[in-house]
């Protein structure tokens, strides 16, 4: 396979991870509006759409495989293919995580227990920003924009905490609510997870540069990564 057939491979492979991208963050905000407002349709209708991301990311892989087979990639692209390999993963995660939300919507009913909906709104809001952002550092090789990413994560668990705290609350106040508020507990621990996951992607893409699998911690003074262009 010539190098510009194989480079227009990569790229439709990219494209497709773009647009699984777009389906998952779809599904995180649809799975929080149908949480908000209680829209049981609404949850089932995204409990039903998570085939559609569990096929497109086989398909990705699929593609992937084909590549490793056929062209015995080093260097660089091997790191790329591998990279995206396990994007095509994380990706299909957070759909998940978004499935889990639609599954504890439906859980939950017309249950009346206090629900801190603004900061579950807002930690649905930067974690889809947040992958957002890292596909976008990921399929153009970005370091300088992937090094950003995770400070955002810090607001997402500080407002995972705040929540907690909230629901644990709720509970203490009316252990009658207790399984109800532990479904709620689930909807905020899968958007904390969310963002965790675009963490991750972020990680592939210092990988795909440097070589280095670095764990990216933005509570640390300092996070450099040397590299050359």
């Amino acid at each position: 396979m010539a190098r510009d057939i194989f480079e227009r491979k990569i790229q439709q492979i990219k494209d497709e991870i773009l647009l699984l991208g777009s389906m998952v963050e779809q599904a995180a905000l649809d799975s929080v509006a149908a949480f908000k407002n209680k829209d049981q349709k609404a949850a089932r209708t995204i409990i039903e759409e998570d085939q559609a991301i569990n096929d497109k990311r086989f398909a990705i892989e699929n593609a992937i495989m084909i590549l490793f087979a056929t062209q015995q990639p080093l260097a660089h692209d091997l790191r790329l293919l591998s990279a995206m390999f396990l994007v095509s993963n994380e990706l299909e995660r957070m759909g998940d995580y978004a499935k889990g939300i639609a599954s504890n919507t439906i859980r939950l009913g017309n249950t009346d227990i206090p629900i801190p909906i603004r900061d579950i709104e807002k930690m649905a809001e930067i974690g889809v920003s947040m992958l957002h952002r890292s596909l976008s550092a990921f399929v153009n090789e970005k370091i300088d924009q992937a090094i950003k990413i995770p400070e955002d994560d810090d607001q997402v668990d500080e407002l995972f905490n705040k929540s907690y705290r909230a629901i644990v609350n709720a509970m203490v106040a009316n252990p009658a609510t207790i399984d109800e508020a532990s479904f709620l507990l689930w909807v905020v621990h899968n958007l904390e997870r969310f963002a965790d996951r675009s963490v991750n992607i972020c990680e592939r893409t210092i990988f795909i540069i440097s070589g280095e699998l670095l764990e990216m911690d933005s509570s640390d003074d300092e996070m450099r990564f040397d590299h050359e262009d």
